[in-house]
């Protein structure tokens, strides 16, 4: 596997153990001298990698991770609803940190399920909200325009809106979708098309849809 992390390796002279069975996640133990560069985990150099990161990031110590993504954050932010538990929220968490969102934040419920985000909440900067109003007058202070994504009477498709490209995204809960108190904050709400019987389309792949609407009116490209 060490061909896929050639990019890591050059750069510090070593490289990584490619000695794994074909199909393990992540990398083995460094192999050779070990990087003199403070971004590195020991641990991890010592005993491998298996972490569900990009290759660049390979061995980086999660703080080391987190300060290069905020180099190159977008301006805009997720914001969920989550008065019953939302399952979906760890979802568009790892959404979020996949297109280097500005931060999640989480309106209602403290508490939220984690085991969507893959882990990925270590590297995505998370805000609490007990209640909507404490969302707005967080976006208003930051002079941030709150954009609903939701199918309700009025809603601009989703497909022919230019999105702000500083923004909340904001999403409700699956099944009763904004709370009335959260569409009303929103300076608009958007509709994403559908053609089938569906009533509507799950949380989290809504949030995934809206987010990757935003990539393609506002991102540059990935990073290689």
């Amino acid at each position: 596997m060490a061909r896929h992390y050639r990019g890591i390796v050059d750069a510090v002279g070593g490289e990584a153990n490619d000695d794994d069975d074909v199909g393990t996640v992540g990398v083995g133990p460094w192999s050779g001298p070990w990087p003199d560069d403070d971004r590195f985990d020991p641990e991890l150099l010592a005993g491998g990698d298996r972490r569900n990161v990009a290759d660049r990031y390979r061995y980086w110590r999660n703080e080391a991770i987190v300060t290069d993504l905020d180099q190159f954050r977008h301006p805009f932010h997720v914001a969920i609803e989550n008065w019953q538990h939302d399952r979906n929220i760890g979802t568009v968490v790892r959404t979020a940190n996949a297109f280097n969102a500005a931060a999640v934040h989480i309106v209602g419920r403290r508490r939220w399920n984690r085991r969507g985000a893959m882990v990925t909440d270590r590297y995505q900067h998370l805000h609490h909200h007990p209640e909507v109003s404490s969302l707005v007058d967080w976006a208003a202070a930051e002079g941030l325009p709150l954009v609903g994504v939701d199918i309700l009477p009025g809603s601009v498709p989703l497909e022919s809106a230019s999105l702000p490209e500083a923004c909340v995204l904001v999403f409700g809960q699956e099944g009763p979708g904004l709370s009335e108190e959260a569409r009303d904050a929103c300076t608009e709400v958007l509709a994403i098309a559908q053609f089938g019987s569906t009533r509507s389309i799950n949380a989290g792949v809504a949030a995934g849809i809206a987010m990757h609407a935003w990539v393609r009116q506002h991102a540059e490209g990935p990073r290689t």
